[in-house]
């Protein structure tokens, strides 16, 4: 809970490196995680992504590492078309090392016995909301925030593919904007990698780069790369 409690209150944007395969995460080296990130996200969707049962051993040697644990959606760019039922059985199954997890907005409804189960460990979780060929109205966004904050979550996540200037612009605006919740916003797509930097720098609590050699979204950067570059921004502050 320290971790939580103190990027919570210092506010400054943290760096979360997401692995984008079994393999990556098998081989990376606990002290590489620790420079490259402050939190580190296990896809478990792509864990299982080739048949093989999950297998907690897989990340035991990052047991000093605040771990994130994701079982997404296919509908939202999860590897496989997993029901609700066997992506909350991922979860439980890795809720013992979890610092944090990930549960879209979308699915808030039907894994709402395992938020409660959130709330009694103090597990903090973030609700997420992709879409991969737009960024929505910005109402569509407040909505999805709002509902964030009803059922619980910490943070709300916002990825959205950018397809122009004016969605960058719109993107950094809602990052500005109080939600009543902490944010963390990212573009994807060929405006990815700068969005990440501004967004960033109005105030995403949670930056997302890939640990390993595999990205896990569009435009993503390198989790050591983006955290050198973020160290190097000045927040800025309307």
């Amino acid at each position: 809970m320290a971790f939580t409690e103190n990027l919570l209150n210092d506010r400054r944007p943290r760096i979360v490196g997401s692995f984008g395969s079994l393999l990556d995460l098998r081989n990376i080296a606990a002290s590489t995680v620790q420079e490259s990130c402050d939190l580190a996200e296990i896809r478990l969707d792509l864990l299982i992504a080739n048949g093989q049962p999950l297998d907690p051993s897989a990340w035991s040697h990052l047991s000093e590492i605040p771990l994130l644990f994701t079982a997404r959606r296919s509908e939202e760019g999860g590897a496989l078309p997993l029901s609700p039922a066997a992506r909350i059985d991922l979860l439980q199954m890795a809720i013992t090392s979890a610092a944090w997890i990930d549960v879209e907005v979308a699915s808030l409804h039907e894994m709402n016995g395992l938020l409660t189960e959130f709330a009694n460990r103090e597990i903090p979780w973030i609700a997420s909301y992709h879409d991969f060929d737009r960024l929505p109205a910005t109402e569509d966004l407040k909505q999805a925030a709002q509902r964030a904050k009803d059922a619980g979550a910490v943070v709300f996540k916002l990825a959205a593919k950018l397809n122009s200037t004016s969605d960058l612009a719109r993107l950094a605006d809602f990052q500005l904007a109080d939600h009543g919740i902490r944010v963390a916003t990212m573009g994807m797509g060929s405006l990815a990698p700068v969005s990440r930097l501004l967004c960033a720098q109005c105030g995403s609590l949670f930056n997302y780069g890939y640990l390993g050699n595999t990205a896990t979204a569009p435009g993503q950067w390198d989790s050591a790369l983006l955290k050198t570059a973020i160290q190097r921004l000045e927040i800025f502050k309307p």
